[in-house]
């Protein structure tokens, strides 16, 4: 069975071809610049990489020219949609409602939109990118998998916040944590790669990219998890600042003289690393400068080290101990560095009982099993 992995951006659409007997990646590939003059595609077939400077002026044109490159008699593996047999979609909010992967229906588009309402940034472009396939692939069966829906294990005490119970009636604000299909799949690579059950484990999962997030992950279901109602609560991050005293937004506007949607930007896209350094938010630029000696590009990665220690800290007495930490994503992965002052400087209170392990995070992958599970159930 061959799936089709879609991930739809605000301006971009990210794919991948799995076959699932086979168990590989059959090409993918990303289409960037959406709704502009500049737009492309940067193609992979193997090792081979192809790039096609193309118009594409919205989600249904860019699906459309990804169909063709898979079909491609030189750049493609199949002959026709046909071979395609199911497609999978990452949806970031489900809300509440959503607590596992499910085929999408006319109610689940519905509620798609719903809850853009909630990932305003996010929710549209899926939204937008399974209409396209939709369209583009009438016969073929489609599966939404939620970012939220893995954190919906999640405790009241973690996921409600301080304020009048009614407006989270009202209004469902709560916290509801994203990256859930990254933590779900370092966890259960971590529990084979210590050879032990994941209901029997207590692990934290580091999500450390431009977009971070950690969780703490007991017996399999996420009890905890630092990012919020939105993406911007929790560890400082490129662009975003993080965990703050929520008062400061009012008083930055009034300082500032900035309208809702202004400091909604100043705090997602101008904070973080690159707020705080004034260089870069990628930090393998931070720790060049700061190895030539530039005391903000230090002082950034300090503040991000002691964050993610702050968390890593908390989730371990949340859960009472833990057996693994699980470093993931562009900096987990990428930046030795970073891993080894984490290493040093958490020396004293993970010992020697506490692993910590450095695992390759593949969403897509997981993607695919989840609409290949849901497919095969429905036949």
């Amino acid at each position: 069975m061959n799936i089709l992995v879609v991930n739809c951006g605000s301006s971009s659409i990210k794919y991948q071809l799995f076959c699932m007997e086979k168990h590989i990646s059959l090409l993918s590939g990303i289409a960037e610049k959406i709704g502009s003059s500049e737009s492309f595609i940067i193609h992979h077939k193997g090792d081979k990489l192809h790039k096609v400077k193309i118009a594409l002026n919205d989600y249904f044109s860019g699906i459309e020219k990804i169909a063709q490159l898979l079909m491609h008699p030189a750049w493609g593996v199949i002959k026709d949609k046909s071979q395609i047999h199911a497609i999978g979609h990452r949806v970031v909010h489900g809300g509440e409602e959503f607590r596992s992967s499910v085929l999408i229906d006319k109610y689940v588009m519905k509620r798609i939109k719903f809850y853009s309402k909630l990932a305003p940034l996010h929710n549209p472009p899926a939204y937008n990118g399974i209409k396209a396939t939709k369209k583009l692939f009438s016969d073929t069966k489609q599966v939404a998998v939620f970012d939220t829906a893995f954190h919906q294990t999640m405790p009241e005490e973690a996921f409600l916040y301080g304020l009048p119970y009614k407006l989270y009636k009202k209004y469902c604000i709560r916290r509801y944590g994203f990256h859930g299909t990254s933590h779900r799949y370092v966890a259960q690579a971590a529990a084979k790669e210590l050879k032990k059950p994941l209901e029997k484990l207590k692990l934290i999962t580091c999500h450390l990219g431009n977009g971070c997030s950690i969780a703490a992950i007991k017996h399999g279901r996420s009890v905890d998890t630092s990012m919020g109602f939105t993406p911007l609560e929790g560890l400082v991050m490129g662009t975003r600042c993080g965990d703050i005293d929520p008062a400061l937004v009012g008083y930055i506007m009034e300082k500032e003289k900035l309208n809702i949607e202004q400091v909604n930007a100043l705090m997602n896209r101008k904070s973080g690393l690159l707020g705080i350094s004034g260089i870069s938010n990628d930090m393998r630029d931070l720790l060049t400068c700061a190895k030539a000696g530039n005391k903000r590009a230090r002082l950034a990665i300090d503040i991000f080290i002691y964050k993610v220690k702050k968390y890593i800290g908390s989730y371990i007495a949340a859960m009472n101990g833990a057996d693994a930490i699980i470093l993931t994503a562009g900096i987990g992965e990428n930046v030795s560095v970073i891993k080894a002052r984490l290493l040093r400087e958490l020396s004293n209170v993970i010992g020697e009982k506490i692993k910590m392990l450095t695992i390759h995070t593949e969403e897509e992958r997981l993607i695919a099993l989840d609409t290949f599970k849901l497919i095969q159930n429905k036949k």
